[in-house]
């Protein structure tokens, strides 16, 4: 019962301030919205995919499992090779980038499914030309430079970046921004609403005298206005 009662304030508390809720959150989807559209830079992705495998020439069944064992564990030093200054480097100097290794790095995202040969070199930029640029400078480079690395010869493209008119940039989110600027906006303000009643001390009814748990020993009528005053003087006369 008492919860119950709890929350019974608590909505009438709400309640009380609800134009001041509803104001914060519309102000807050605003500028979340504004932020989104015009401020933030729109970041975009471009994706090339290769696959590693192993050239083999009539080899018995354990042979080319073996084979397809290997090309999956040479996987994992592969993701590590093609964010590495040895391919990385190259990149930046075919491409005249005005970037760092690290930098150009930090763009690079490179996956592969669990069990699988395919590779996917992942690029961010805020250029998507510059991006799918770069995506297919970094696979043909690493697929360049691989048999000299590791002596082997397992690498095939299997798509290239491209550029398409329906691009659209991965960030911002802009419907998730203005819904997360929504419910932030909201939280505040409904912060802020029971902090301003809980500093309100001032006593306004005889329900605030109540919570106080202080008897009431009368109440004060309203004071007649001089207009109401004159007005009751008059029907007297």
């Amino acid at each position: 019962m008492e919860e119950l009662i709890d929350l019974k304030k608590l909505f009438k508390i709400l309640r009380k301030r609800i134009y001041l809720i509803l104001s914060l959150t519309i102000v807050a989807i605003g500028i979340t919205a504004a932020l989104s559209y015009f401020v933030i830079t729109p970041i975009y992705q471009a994706q090339t995919q290769f696959l590693v495998n192993q050239k083999v020439n009539d080899q018995e069944a354990y042979a080319q499992a073996q084979q397809l064992e290997t090309d999956l564990q040479l996987i994992n030093t592969y993701n590590v090779i093609i964010k590495s200054p040895a391919i990385l480097n190259k990149v930046i100097d075919k491409l005249e980038l005005n970037i760092t290794t690290e930098m150009l790095a930090e763009q690079i995202t490179v996956s592969s499914e669990s069990n699988s040969k395919v590779v996917n070199i992942k690029v961010l930029d805020t250029d998507l030309e510059k991006a799918v640029t770069i995506s297919n400078a970094v696979a043909t480079i690493f697929k360049e430079e691989i048999p000299k690395l590791m002596n082997v010869d397992n690498i095939n493209i299997l798509s290239e970046a491209k550029i398409s008119k329906d691009s659209s940039p991965v960030k911002p989110n802009k419907l998730l921004n203005i819904v997360m600027g929504a419910v932030i906006g909201f939280v505040i303000s409904v912060g802020i609403a029971l902090l301003l009643e809980f500093l309100d001390t001032t006593i306004k009814t005889e329900s605030d005298i109540e919570d106080l748990a202080l008897p009431i020993m009368g109440l004060v009528g309203a004071f007649p206005t001089e207009k109401n005053y004159k007005s009751r003087k008059a029907r007297r006369t």
